[in-house]
């Protein structure tokens, strides 16, 4: 019996635009905050966010009770319109074809539902920091990932070098996603 080889991919930056910096401008401009002291905030809050030591409600009470005049519904609202598809999401039909899709993400599951929704038939596991504890790069988390994978064959994608190191460490192939997408036509040919 053959196995399909596992192509595991990040999603923001991969999949799906990355939060920052539009989301952040947004608001410092909507509600005339300094764009300087909310990319400060998201620094200071990055970690706990994303291992989920904080809730989401927890993250939306803290920007408030930093930014006071910042409406949280409204960049609630604004945070997943950011959050938009890119091209190689519509690869994954064709590339479950080919091989077990997993999804490795430092996020916020909250924030990638829609993201998530059209593509979830084809991925056969979903590990978000937010869930699990522990977020990119540390070694945890991939080795979490590594539960659901064959261990014949990985590829990992993802937009981040410092990420990719501790995959090279575990033995996984690695290809950096670049801005352009050209990394998609790669994949195939990679597995």
């Amino acid at each position: 019996m053959s196995f399909k080889p596992d192509l595991v991919l990040d999603i923001a930056g991969v999949l799906a635009t990355n939060l920052s910096p539009y989301f952040w401008n947004d608001l410092s401009l909507k509600f005339g905050v300094s764009y300087e002291e909310l990319i400060q905030f998201k620094k200071e809050t990055r970690e706990e966010l994303w291992t989920g030591e904080i809730t989401e409600q927890d993250f939306w009470l803290k920007l408030n009770t930093s930014f006071p005049s910042v409406e949280i519904n409204y960049a609630r609202s604004q945070l997943t319109s950011f959050i938009k598809p890119l091209p190689a999401l519509e690869k994954i039909p064709l590339w479950s074809q080919h091989a077990n899709i997993h999804l490795l993400s430092n996020h916020r599951i909250e924030w990638i539902q829609h993201i998530l929704a059209e593509i979830r038939p084809y991925i056969k596991s979903i590990t978000i920091s937010g869930e699990a504890g522990c977020c990119k790069p540390e070694s945890a988390i991939y080795l979490k990932v590594e539960r659901y994978l064959n261990k014949k064959h990985i590829l990992f994608v993802d937009d981040q070098e410092k990420n990719l190191k501790e995959a090279r460490s575990l033995g996984w192939n690695t290809l950096l996603a670049d801005t352009e997408g050209a990394w998609a036509e790669k994949v195939i040919c990679s597995l």
